[in-house]
């Protein structure tokens, strides 16, 4: 009934479809395509920004039916859609890459932490606000004094460095549970229902803080842009 075209290919930027459904959420109509480009908020990254036959949309998963519907976006209302109509739906390219190549660089902060002995917490991809937070089951006496973050921090900078620098692939799999797992290469796997980037060689700007210790957690900010194309 749905296809989850944004899982399938990143960057594709518009497509013809059908309308698959229509309702209301909170007494506004919305509407949903069968080829769904549309990433909605979830997983740590925010919603993709899109239109459907020109008009604004913002993309929702509907807890009822399941299906990523899209409502009315940037102050104006939907027109009456009805199931089978033939629609253009496009998604705000530069949006979803600035997107992906975030949460892609935190799956890599991911990757290189455990490499640390450290393990997930939290994330958070979100533009202004990303982090990767971890716990460290064993005393890690660099976090004790600005010098070891620092040094801590510089480790982590390197092995990101490397694996961009190597232009590692980014792929994905479902599992033999239906779980949609992404692969960073040999580096990193899983669990993920984002959008990445095709190859960590798309990613720059990636930027790493002096790490912070908070609450018993190791938390490491970042930046990170998808280079141009």
């Amino acid at each position: 009934m749905q296809v989850a075209a944004y899982h399938a290919d990143t960057y594709e930027e518009w497509a013809r479809t059908r309308v698959a459904a229509v309702g209301e959420r909170d007494g506004a109509p919305w509407v949903a395509v069968e080829h769904c480009l549309f990433h909605p908020q979830g997983g740590g990254q925010p919603a993709d920004r899109g239109w459907v036959d020109g008009h604004e949309i913002v993309p929702v998963r509907d807890r009822e039916s399941g299906l990523v519907v899209a409502v009315a976006g940037g102050g104006t209302a939907l027109p009456g859609f009805s199931v089978g109509q033939p629609v253009e739906v496009r998604v705000d390219l530069p949006t979803r890459l600035a997107h992906a190549a975030l949460h892609t660089a935190g799956h890599l902060i991911e990757a290189a932490g455990r490499a640390q002995g450290w393990v997930l917490a939290a994330n958070n991809h979100f533009p202004g606000q990303a982090r990767i937070e971890f716990t460290a089951p064993e005393p890690d006496a660099r976090l004790a004094t600005p010098e070891g973050r620092e040094e801590a921090t510089e480790a982590l900078r390197m092995m990101v460095a490397r694996a961009i620098a190597e232009d590692l692939p980014v792929t994905w799999a479902n599992d033999a549970e239906g779980r949609r797992i992404v692969h960073l290469a040999h580096v990193h796997a899983a669990p993920c229902g984002g959008t990445h980037v095709r190859s960590l060689g798309d990613l720059e700007d990636v930027v790493l803080p002096t790490l912070k210790v908070k609450r018993g957690r190791v938390r490491v900010s970042y930046d990170a842009a998808h280079r141009e194309r």
